[in-house]
């Protein structure tokens, strides 16, 4: 089988390949919504503190590159990253490592791109940050569901996504399409968090539920997902995020930073029990055979084997199938029986990515479906599919 390649197979691949400033990180957050006014950065930039004050490494990559807050909301308007061997280095706030596109704006200008060029940005956060060592990358995504979105989920190594709504219909309605959009691309939903969740009185402790309540814990429950917490409405979360103080870091004590902690707490039991999880089914060691078939080494001691070509056609991935319905998008007919993996790596403990011959590269693989479509000969033969026993 050719691999496309003018003969040569692919040389050893590197877990990190094409992401080396982020080599020191251990967990990759997306923080996520499907419409603005949720309060999303808010959210991003407490959760990053509180997660600091529990004694974690943080740093916060602010993605929404038309409308970046996080340099307001983290005092640091006006000051720029420093550079070095091109490499952008992060500025620091609050023990909190942060990069924005308003760190690299002269005033308060607007962006006027079109998504070409903030997709092109995004993979700069990416690949050209010297983040360091981190327990945390906190990514906090613009509303919605577009370009940035889709490439930031399909393309950085994310541990999973975290689903800021509030309590209404209207934004649970649309929170609901940001969370399908991560589960179609196969990015694992660490949690639910509901902001603005109820204010409680000062003076008299009673509990006003402005937005209605109760909605995030419901759509947890609708998906079967974790529920984080509820974020009150305090207005020193206000204060703070207009005085670049996130109130995680101004008022331990307050109604929203006690919250926030709690909401940091369950995030890291969530994480420490999916990574229990995951290690029962991450892979001991994967690699190319002398053919140029996956070879996937199994905690339990079985040796899959998958081909490129099985691989390609089946690629899970929005663009080769329907994310409404469902339905495959891609031809088998149109992928070359002689294609071939040119580069694959891990996303987060959960999946592989792969880079095919045909430069498609946008495709995320669950380790559990790696195992269930394994094409070694026992498990073709349980499956009684002679052609992928014969094919191998």
């Amino acid at each position: 089988m050719s691999d496309n390649n003018g003969g040569r197979r692919p040389q050893p691949i590197q877990h990190h390949a094409g992401y080396p400033g982020l080599e020191g990180v251990k967990q990759i957050i997306a923080i996520a919504s499907g419409k603005g006014g949720v309060g999303k950065s808010t959210v991003s930039s407490n959760l990053a503190v509180a997660l600091k004050k529990a004694g974690a490494k943080v740093g916060l990559m602010d993605a929404d590159i038309y409308g970046p807050s996080q340099p307001t909301m983290l005092g640091s308007h006006g000051e720029q990253p420093d550079v070095d061997s091109n490499k952008l280095i992060p500025v620091k706030r609050h023990g909190i490592k942060f990069v924005s596109m308003g760190l690299l704006l002269d005033d308060d200008g607007p962006v006027i791109w079109r998504a070409p060029m903030a997709v092109k940005m995004i993979h700069q956060f990416i690949s050209s940050v010297e983040w360091g060592e981190l327990d945390f990358l906190l990514i906090d995504l613009p509303p919605g569901t577009g370009d940035v979105q889709l490439t930031l989920a399909q393309q950085a190594p994310l541990t999973g996504a975290v689903i800021v709504t509030t309590p209404q219909q209207v934004a649970l309605g649309v929170a609901r399409k940001g969370l399908k959009m991560f589960q179609q691309v196969n990015v694992p939903i660490l949690g639910i968090v509901e902001n603005m969740a109820g204010f409680t009185c000062s003076h008299c402790d009673e509990v006003t539920h402005i937005f209605k309540e109760g909605g995030g814990n419901r759509l947890a429950e609708e998906f079967k997902l974790p529920f984080l917490g509820s974020i009150p409405l305090d207005p020193e979360v206000v204060t703070g995020g207009e005085d670049g103080v996130p109130v995680t870091e101004r008022s331990a004590t307050s109604v929203a930073s006690r919250a926030f902690a709690s909401v940091a707490l369950r995030l890291g039991e969530h994480l420490e029990k999916q990574a229990e999880e995951a290690s029962n089914l991450e892979p001991k060691s994967f690699r190319l055979d002398e053919s140029g078939n996956l070879v996937i080494d199994w905690p339990d001691g079985h040796q899959g084997l998958l081909t490129p070509y099985s691989l390609r056609k089946s690629c899970p991935c929005a663009s080769c199938v329907d994310e409404d319905t469902g339905k495959r998008i891609l031809d088998p007919r149109q992928v070359p029986l002689d294609i071939s993996i040119t580069k694959m790596q891990p996303v987060g403990r959960y999946a592989l990515a792969f880079e095919f011959s045909d430069h498609h590269n946008t495709g995320i693989y669950r380790y559990e479906i790696l195992r269930d479509w394994c094409e070694c000969q026992e498990c073709a033969t349980k499956r009684g599919d002679r052609a992928a026993a014969f094919r191998v």
